[in-house]
């Protein structure tokens, strides 16, 4: 399996999309920034530690004073209420927004451009995969914050005791999880999340390209081989009771990772400050260690698993000022340094994760997580779109995988009701 380059990025993909719901993609008109930006601003996230970020800047200049408000993320309503205030115009200046829902806003116009707003060069430092996900058509939507690879977690004593070596590839993962259960018939080597469902990622390592565009229309193949490859991979594991299916970041999740039932994660490189803090009391330090993902074919192939960029909403009364902080807040080291080791980021601007190491809480793991960060991150597949509305796929995605019989006719359920939604909302659909 090769990486692919393609001449047409899924930022411009995606752009075709939002022109078909009515959006125009093309940039707003210039605004005219005041020489020093002044004045107050709002700002809402859901990532931890962004009421420290957002302190951090207040002190470090006396010119714009940031409000912060912490929103629900978006699984408990915070994309909703977001929407809503935009809608009313009391939504605030700048907001983060997930990869895959950014779509969704820049569709609505309720994130503006921010090309006459932010330096060109500044824009250009981050990379092309990760910019073409806050790109549509030539206008940039968003400033990247973090690119978190896909990375697996493991618990090193397990698998010495297991006999076994990290997992280099699937067929090897698929050994791994039978020797840990051979081992002790009371562990597994990980889960699989039934309400977090982790075949995004997942897929897109294997060479999946969901949504594409073809002949001015969107494409979607949720089914594709590669997905497909995906999903009976994982239901082989769950009907061998080689992995246990579950509801992730619930109490029964967090329990067995403290007591051994669980000892493996299919995560990112956000998943470390998580993952100590389920585990440290429980005297694991030390013991879990990260490892790029398994590969299909000999190959290493990545993929990001979440990701969010931060914009300026059409309500916006400060634009000037918002920028000033939305480029502070994505790629000043002091940034990072404020928000502690809270969200153990993989940044996206170049050079961040020198000082995102520094306050990650690294001397937890075995090994050294940021070097295998950059190793994952190396790998990751380019040609990935989150469609136009990635909402509906991420429901029926959710109910299928908790209904469906296998996890191959969820995957095909997931095809149906995804085609289904787009059409209702006017898009052109083909399969």
């Amino acid at each position: 399996m090769h990486k692919r380059r393609i001449t047409l990025g899924a930022g411009a993909l995606l752009s075709v999309g939002a022109l078909a719901v009515g959006c125009s993609a093309s940039p707003a008109a210039p605004q005219e920034p005041a020489e020093a930006p002044i004045g107050e601003i709002t700002f809402w996230s859901s990532l931890s530690g962004m009421a420290d970020v957002a302190a951090a800047f207040n002190e470090s200049q006396d010119d714009i004073v940031v409000t912060f408000e912490e929103i629900p993320n978006g699984a408990n309503g915070g994309y909703t209420k977001l929407a809503a205030a935009i809608d009313s115009d009391t939504g605030p200046d700048v907001v983060g927004i997930e990869y895959y829902r950014l779509p969704g806003f820049v569709g609505a116009e309720q994130v503006i451009p921010i090309d006459e707003l932010v330096p060109s060069d500044v824009v250009g430092e981050f990379g092309d995969q990760v910019r073409d996900l806050v790109t549509f058509g030539d206008a940039t939507y968003a400033l990247p914050y973090d690119a978190p690879p896909l990375v697996m977690w493991y618990r090193q004593d397990v698998l010495d005791a297991a006999g076994v070596e990290v997992p280099k590839t699937w067929d090897e993962f698929e050994d791994a999880a039978r020797a840990v259960r051979a081992s002790n018939p009371d562990a597994y080597l990980t889960s699989f999340f039934t309400n977090e469902p982790q075949l995004a990622p997942l897929a897109w390592q294997a060479g999946a390209e969901w949504f594409t565009v073809e002949d001015d229309h969107w494409k979607v193949s949720i089914d594709d081989e590669a997905t497909t490859m995906v999903a009976d991979y994982w239901q082989k594991l769950i009907d061998e009771d080689l992995v246990k299916p579950q509801l992730g970041f619930s109490d029964e999740w967090t329990a067995d990772l403290a007591s051994g039932v669980v000892n493996g994660w299919v995560g990112g490189s956000w998943s470390a400050s998580g993952l100590k803090a389920r585990t440290e009391e429980s005297g694991q330090a030390g013991k879990w260690i990260a490892a790029a993902p398994p590969s299909w074919d000999g190959e290493q192939t990545g993929a990001l698993s979440g990701g969010t960029g931060f914009a300026v909403t059409e309500s916006s009364k400060n634009t000037a000022a918002a920028a000033v902080f939305l480029e502070w807040l994505t790629t000043d080291p002091a940034a990072v340094e404020a928000r502690g080791e809270v969200g153990t980021a993989y940044l996206a601007y170049p050079a961040l994760n020198e000082a995102a190491e520094k306050t990650a809480p690294t001397d937890y793991f075995g090994n050294d997580i940021y070097e295998v960060f950059d190793e994952a991150s190396a790998s990751v597949l380019g040609g990935w779109a989150w469609g136009p509305n990635f909402d509906i796929t991420n429901t029926a995605m959710k109910d299928a995988v908790t209904t469906a019989p296998t996890l191959g006719e969820a995957v095909e359920e997931m095809q149906t009701d995804t085609v289904d939604g787009l059409e209702q909302l006017g898009l052109d659909i083909s399969e």
